[in-house]
């Protein structure tokens, strides 16, 4: 089949590449000029694991290309994929001037049907605008579905290649048909392809994200909670994971969510329902403990340091929102660091993938070490924000060589209390009794 995606963020390249790995012929189209370059030559823009070896292999079978032209695309493809950004607007509601700009330019450009396809996360009611906004100078037949993407950062090309469940909302039976055969090799293990409507396929996306974001914070809480009362949350979450209710998944307590998708899709369902004079009320408070969650190390560590912050050299492991990935966007040290520096901290840094986003957003304010141990000298403290796999298995002696004192803050609970006590730290976590030597 020939396809065309537009948009090479995130989505959008997984999308292409995983699409041409099937067997498809596709034209990723981006208006980034040096970025269409780079991809041309085979570089890939985004970490995401897999995606290098099977973005190579397409590249040179000659599946997969890459073109700043909109009308390039359009001429090559039957099937068109809008993987455009959708950004949060002051209003916390998503921007789609994007996708609508797009929209019209493809009204005016094709002269044969095509399924038009809503890849980006969008508001219930935007496969409709779309559809009027190319309606207005098309003068051919198109169908315009609703196939949200389900990707986890990290893990985007299992999810993509074998996907639980796709999630298609279209009206038109030609459409479903097209759909169906595009997406048949992916789901020879019988997951279901599941046809809906295309206001209850913008949904699913809003309603899972909300969802799984309001299990996590709901997590956060109780561990907070266990700290005033003198339980363990790791007892807790094996407690309620157990059953198979609630699944032991997206149970395990920490310094909030973040990415791309979470926070952004939340405060949009939330925006979404205030326009239909609908109040979420679960959502608003999703929003405002996951905001406080982000800075729930930051009470320890001043009063472990007599709230006398200023002066005070922390090392920080883990930047991006989560593993496997170099996205910051709304990741949790972020608001940390911000806030330690602005108490008069100073901060030595390190992950394995997102230094260099991070080095873009808070340039020469931080010290950017090569690798984990060299944070280290002369800290104050171990700082821990992200549970890279790396992280796991430290040698504990050369952190209490290189630490001022022996002490970790550690945001996602990577070690055992009883352990670390045994190691001589004083260890400070989420839900858990502070270790204090």
């Amino acid at each position: 089949m020939k396809i065309a995606v537009i948009g090479t963020g995130y989505v959008g390249l997984v999308t292409g590449t995983c699409l041409a790995e099937t067997g498809n012929e596709v034209i990723c189209v981006d208006i980034d000029k040096e970025k269409v370059e780079k991809m041309r030559n085979g570089i890939v823009p985004i970490y995401e694991p897999h995606l290098d070896v099977l973005f190579e292999r397409n590249i040179k079978a000659n599946r997969l290309k890459f073109s700043t032209s909109l009308d390039e695309g359009l001429e090559h493809a039957d099937i068109v994929f809008l993987a455009l950004p959708t950004p949060e607007d002051e209003d916390g509601s998503a921007d789609l001037s994007y996708i609508l700009n797009v929209s019209e330019e493809i009204g005016k450009k094709i002269t044969s049907y095509k399924v038009i396809i809503d890849k980006s996360t969008v508001p219930v009611g935007t496969s409709e605008k779309v559809q009027k906004t190319i309606a207005k100078n098309a003068i051919c037949d198109f169908d315009v579905v609703s196939n949200p993407e389900f990707l986890r950062e990290g893990y985007a090309v299992d999810d993509f290649l074998k996907p639980e469940r796709i999630v298609i909302g279209a009206s038109s039976e030609k459409a479903q048909k097209i759909m169906k055969k595009l997406y048949d090799p992916f789901v020879r293990s019988e997951n279901p392809i599941l046809m809906m409507d295309e206001k209850s396929a913008e949904l699913t996306k809003y309603a899972a994200n909300s969802f799984l974001a309001t299990k996590i914070t709901f997590m956060n809480e109780i561990a907070n909670y266990c700290e005033k009362v003198g339980a363990n949350v790791d007892h807790v979450r094996v407690g309620m994971g157990t059953d198979s209710r609630i699944g032991k998944r997206f149970l395990f307590p920490g310094i909030g969510y973040g990415g791309s998708c979470f926070p952004k899709d939340v405060k949009a369902l939330q925006k979404s329902g205030k326009d239909q004079n609908y109040e979420f009320k679960i959502l608003d408070a999703v929003i405002e403990v996951n905001n406080r969650q982000k800075t729930i190390l930051l009470p320890k560590m001043e009063t472990y340091f007599n709230h006398q912050l200023k002066g005070k050299h922390f090392a920080i492991w883990g930047l991006a929102f989560k593993p496997e990935t170099d996205d910051i966007r709304e990741a949790p040290s972020i608001y940390l660091m911000k806030e330690l520096l602005r108490q008069g901290a100073t901060l030595s840094v390190f992950d394995p993938e997102a230094m260099l986003n991070i080095k873009k957003q808070f340039g020469d304010t931080l010290l950017y070490a090569d690798e984990m141990y060299a944070t280290l000298e002369k800290a104050d403290a171990l700082v821990i924000c992200t549970e890279w796999s790396i992280f796991r298995t430290p040698d504990f002696s050369k952190l209490k060589n290189n630490l001022k004192k022996p002490v970790i803050f550690d945001g996602r609970n990577l070690y055992s209390t009883n352990d670390l006590k045994q190691e001589g730290f004083s260890y400070l976590s989420i839900g858990r009794e502070d270790v204090i030597l």
